[in-house]
């Protein structure tokens, strides 16, 4: 390579989506320096340096060349059959190609020929010049842009280029020289803009290395997000611990502030205290989902009056900003203050006949028809739990009746826990308003599981109707097509599964049979079982053996609260020293069932007439009673490890007896001997899959 510098690009815009503000950077650093990369101007090992602020994407990279080293190339040009005649000559065929590629005719002499495949072939050996920094830059960015994810494009005033926002400048530096390219109609320069109010006029940016200096200090812009990101953390932190609290927000919430601010300045703020009479995770959310603020918890988790914001603006007194932020937010919570006094006004109970005119899906009916459903489940699952069946149905006719509150019509949100304060104060039973907030958990992967039984049945009803009316009506999840969420909703179904003791086949059956008759597919309860059990597999996968996982869930169980016991009962059996021998075995045997697939009935010790049959036939029948009553005990271990004590015999059979023998009432009598032994093994796992 030529003498290598550090390279700049920066692209100033208009106020960029927040939301989008990280990927958005992401992959313009990435997309640079990959194309960089392709055409050897820097290092495979180079990593870049990611700037992303409301106001401009750039990256920078060190040690990018000037210009590629030259390469030796070797190109492919035809098959000789084809380049040349009989006589040795060129053909027309390959004079064309050697004009099109701008190779001279005379190259052809020097041409190499070699096997390539079935056919020789002539080969172009050439040195090529390096790329050039300078030639390649413009295009290079201007592709980086095409392949941005963009939420959406805009045109700004009469220019026919597109992009996320305006954009108004665009910078171009190796080093300290300013590389000349136009792109979406703005020429490259070695100036930018820093913080709207805070810094006046144009920043210029001496050389690369130097810009994230020149644009704190000058500019008055942290242009690293992840620098800007980690400085508002530790202040917001350290606001926090100074008043004694805790922040109630999460990471989402500071990238998104991150992502709104050049200049992070974290101020404290307050509210009256009368607006805590109002849920807290009301005025949470509206904290943060309207404004960005960031509510406060004392040691006991309870919401403060107040609370901390994260200003674009540095002023020797803040105070106008933090009551201009007080009167916004005023206004905010008197409106879910007004909206959960007007709620209170009506019992829960009185707004379920307005769910007849909520449509839950044109297909399967409205709401009020749902919850007419979840109250059926509820109360079977109920009593499957040992649960109070009419709290269960109760809670379960309630559940939706908050979806037509003025509350969770402005935040959705909130739905179900404003149905739990409301149930509270309309008196019902606290297990019923518990159970209504519980029915929509686990609400994502790692949320917690509803508690106590009714909050149980409950959740599994909901979850099991969306299932099975979803996918009974042929709405079944494609690729990263979900838009019903039912993996998310069969992960949250089998995370209660696996630690209830119940049915899940049955369950979705008598959930089936929930619907009206000819509404749903007639094999959806199977369907969802397998569908399930396929999401089960994936979710055991952390933490159990693949093989361990296929060899339970093969036997498709449908007592999912059983499973983990099963595979530690399958783990321990997979550790004894018989366990390589007996799978091999099983898998065997399942083989040769496999291409003989008949009834083989029961075993005739009359026609057992070797010594090895006889003992296997003889060790089954001893220790089939040990393993039924280890089973029926729901000792998997014991099951397992009693098997365990048939490999002698196992080996002796295959060792010794012909199965395939020629006289067929004896060869069917062995099937019939390995039928039984398949079934026995086979009773906890498929221990066949352990072989590998």
């Amino acid at each position: 390579m030529t003498m290598t510098a550090t390279l700049l690009i920066e692209l100033l815009t208009e106020e960029l989506p927040p939301k989008a503000l990280p990927r958005l950077a992401a992959s313009f650093a990435e997309s640079i320096t990959r194309d960089l990369k392709a055409r050897k101007l820097v290092a495979d090992e180079a990593v870049p340096q990611v700037f992303a602020s409301p106001r401009r994407l750039a990256v920078s990279l060190k040690g990018v060349a000037a210009q590629a080293d030259d390469a030796e190339v070797v190109e492919k040009i035809m098959p000789v059959s084809v380049a040349l005649d009989a006589a040795g000559a060129p053909t027309q065929a390959l004079l064309k190609k050697l004009e099109a590629r701008g190779i001279a005719p005379s190259e052809v002499a020097r041409f190499e020929r070699r096997q390539d495949g079935k056919a020789e072939s002539l080969f172009h050996r050439y040195r090529a010049a390096g790329a050039r920094l300078a030639d390649e830059l413009t295009g290079i960015v201007a592709e980086a842009l095409k392949k941005l994810p963009a939420p959406k494009l805009m045109r700004w005033g009469d220019l026919e280029h597109q992009f996320v926002r305006p954009v108004h400048g665009l910078m171009m530096l190796h080093g300290s020289q300013v590389l000349k390219g136009e792109v979406l109609g703005l020429a490259s320069g070695n100036t930018t803009l820093g913080h709207r109010f805070l810094s006046s006029g144009p920043v210029t940016v001496a050389d690369a290395d130097s810009y994230a200096r020149v644009l704190f200090e000058t500019g008055r812009v942290v242009a690293s997000f992840e620098a800007r990101r980690e400085l508002i953390a530790k202040r917001l932190q350290d606001a926090a611990a100074a008043l004694g609290a805790t922040i109630a927000a999460d990471d989402a919430l500071i990238d998104e502030v991150t992502a709104l601010v050049e200049w992070p300045v974290v101020l404290e703020a307050g509210f009256e205290a009368d607006f805590l009479k109002v849920p807290q995770e009301c005025l949470i959310l509206t904290m943060q989902q309207n404004q960005k603020y960031f509510p406060l918890l004392d040691s006991s988790g309870r919401l403060m009056n107040r609370f901390l914001l994260v200003s674009n603006l540095e002023a020797a007194d803040p105070s106008h900003i933090i009551h201009g932020n007080e009167r916004v937010l005023r206004a905010r919570l008197s409106d879910a203050k007004f909206f959960f006094e007007q709620d209170q006004k009506v019992r829960l109970e009185t707004r379920l006949e307005r769910l007849r005119d909520v449509v839950y899906h044109n297909k399967i009916g409205t709401q009020y028809e749902r919850v007419e459903r979840l109250k059926i489940i509820a109360g079977v699952i109920a009593e499957q739990l040992g649960a109070d069946r009419a709290l269960a149905e109760r809670a379960a006719w309630l559940a939706k009746a908050d979806l037509v509150t003025d509350m969770v019509g402005e935040f959705p949100e909130l739905q179900g826990i404003m149905g739990m304060y409301y149930a509270r104060h309309d008196g019902e039973p606290q297990e019923v308003a518990a159970a209504i907030e519980g029915h929509y958990h686990p609400r994502f992967a790692g949320d917690t599981l509803p508690e106590g039984p009714v909050a149980t049945a409950v959740a599994l009803a909901d979850k099991l109707e969306t299932l099975v009316g979803i996918w009974g009506i042929g709405l079944i999840p494609t690729g990263d097509k979900d838009p019903f969420a039912l993996r998310r909703a069969a992960l949250g179904v089998l995370r209660m599964a696996l630690a209830a003791p119940l049915d899940l086949k049955a369950l979705l059956q008598q959930t089936a049979d929930a619907f009206p008759a000819g509404k749903l597919s007639a094999n959806v309860a199977d369907e969802v079982f397998a569908f399930a059990l396929e999401r089960l597999k994936h979710f055991l996968a952390t933490d159990y053996k693949a093989d361990e996982v296929e060899a339970v869930l093969a036997l498709a169980p449908s007592r999912l609260d059983e499973v983990r016991a099963v595979l530690a009962a399958v783990a321990g059996f997979k550790a004894l020293p018989e366990a390589t021998a007996l799978a091999a075995a099983n898998k065997r045997v399942k083989n040769i069932l496999r291409k003989n697939a008949t009834e083989t009935g029961e075993v005739n010790p009359a026609l057992l007439v070797e010594p090895a049959e006889q003992a296997l036939f003889a060790a089954v029948e001893k220790t089939a009673p040990a393993v039924e009553a280890h089973f029926a005990e729901r000792d998997f271990a014991g099951a397992l490890f009693t098997l365990a004590t048939l490999k002698a015999p196992v080996d002796a059979f295959f060792d010794d007896v012909m199965v395939m023998a020629e006289d067929a009432a004896v060869r069917d009598n062995r099937l019939a001997l390995l039928g039984r032994l398949s079934d026995l093994f086979n009773r906890v796992a498929d221990i066949s899959l352990l072989a590998e």
